[in-house]
């Protein structure tokens, strides 16, 4: 059964952490504070490579890299041979939207009015010379798709369903379960981008239907920057051909034509940065020993917390939307804009993200919104730092 976790459990994860020592964390959906032991696997790769040379000490990491794609598979409830190991979650993505093939005028994608910017300008580079349509699945009155919306949309030229699980500017989770159910009941692709969700929320790909879900290593997991993970179901593999290939994804035969990998590391490439596939190993083992229920349990509790005192500061309004909530809290504060927010609460030690409507251009438009601060939290987060991320807000009011 999961709960939030102890003080003492969160003591010693911070022990461990040595960005806390140094900074007040809040952009944790930026990019989380690695542990000393993430580090450390990063580092010990990078002595190797110095002292054998690189090419000699991939052979050593090649346990590393397996036991990463083990892990994550362990993670989403998938297949080792359903997960690519990328250098991010945008490239992964990106990856895989490329390699859907040629698209045709009068076909369409549907995504979430919360689409993040970067799928978006993918997506449109695409729509726009092939003569195809982006559209907007509506939303209910809580700010969350509406999945019975959706599915009076839905004809024969849908050819995507597209799906920020939790957006980038704010706490609003999307019904991503719901979506997978009528993506399968008709036979329509489901991709869904589980950046922020990947190491915060339970992820299990069985449930939630989906044909491609992309994650990124550097938010909830702790993991080092430009690390992701790709799962794209093993029955949907053969509908995707990469748009770029080398001798590891694609290795010549006998007659010197390439072959495609049969398993999702037909997204990898034999550039990988194998002493980050080292620290990516160390933070999947880390979020499992803590179990992925009882760190949604420990930020959720944090980050109501947390809603709950900034929604009482005069001058500062809360402006997360859905039922179901994550760890990435949005606010303004009347008459600051977010970058000046972010970067007087930086002078007091104290991190924060600001988004703006390139983040969300659908959501920011629709709610009138040109930008937010975010704060978002982790299961490292204190009711201390709380209190000193309040009282630095309260100093911007004045």
């Amino acid at each position: 059964m999961s709960s939030p976790l102890s003080p003492a459990t969160v003591d010693a994860l911070r022990t461990c952490t040595p960005g806390v020592r140094t900074t007040t964390h809040f952009n944790h959906a930026g990019a989380s504070l690695p542990s000393a032991a993430t580090l450390d696997a990063i580092h010990a790769h990078l002595l190797r490579e110095a002292s054998i040379g690189p090419m000699e000490a991939g052979a050593a990491a090649e346990e590393q890299t397996g036991r990463a794609r083990a892990l994550a598979a362990r993670l989403l409830n998938a297949q080792p041979a359903e997960i690519a190991l990328t250098t991010g979650n945008s490239p992964g993505w990106g990856a895989a939207f490329a390699a859907l093939g040629p698209w045709h005028p009068g076909q369409r994608i549907l995504v979430a009015r919360h689409e993040w910017g970067g799928n978006l300008a993918t997506m449109r580079h695409l729509a726009q010379r092939a003569g195809a349509s982006i559209e907007v699945m509506p939303s209910d009155a809580s700010g969350r798709v509406d999945p019975c919306a959706l599915e009076a949309m839905l004809d024969d030229r849908v050819r995507l369903i597209a799906l920020t699980w939790l957006p980038a500017n704010g706490g609003l989770i999307n019904p991503a379960a719901a979506i997978g159910q009528i993506a399968r009941r008709h036979g329509i692709p489901y991709f869904i981008d589980a950046a922020q969700a990947v190491g915060q929320l339970p992820v299990d790909v069985t449930e939630l239907g989906c044909d491609v879900l992309a994650g990124a290593g550097r938010k909830a997991l702790r993991g080092p920057r430009g690390t992701g993970l790709l799962f794209i179901r093993q029955d949907f593999l053969p509908r995707l051909t990469p748009a770029f290939v080398d001798t590891y994804s694609a290795p010549l035969d006998a007659n010197g034509e390439p072959v495609l990998r049969d398993d999702a590391a037909r997204f990898e490439s034999s550039e990988a940065s194998l002493a980050l596939h080292c620290g990516l190993a160390n933070a999947l083992h880390e979020a499992l020993e803590i179990g992925i229920d009882n760190i949604r349990a420990q930020i959720d509790r944090v980050a109501q917390s947390l809603r709950k005192q900034l929604d009482a500061i005069p001058g500062v309004s809360v402006l997360d939307q859905g039922i179901e909530r994550s760890g990435l809290v949005s606010f303004n504060v009347t008459g600051m804009d977010a970058l000046s927010a972010r970067r007087s609460l930086a002078a007091q030690g104290i991190t924060i993200g600001s988004n703006g409507v390139a983040y969300t251009p659908f959501d920011m438009t629709s709610r009138g919104l040109t930008q937010i601060a975010r704060a978002s939290v982790s299961y490292l987060t204190t009711d201390a730092e709380i209190d000193k991320l309040l009282a630095g807000i309260r100093t911007l009011t004045h």
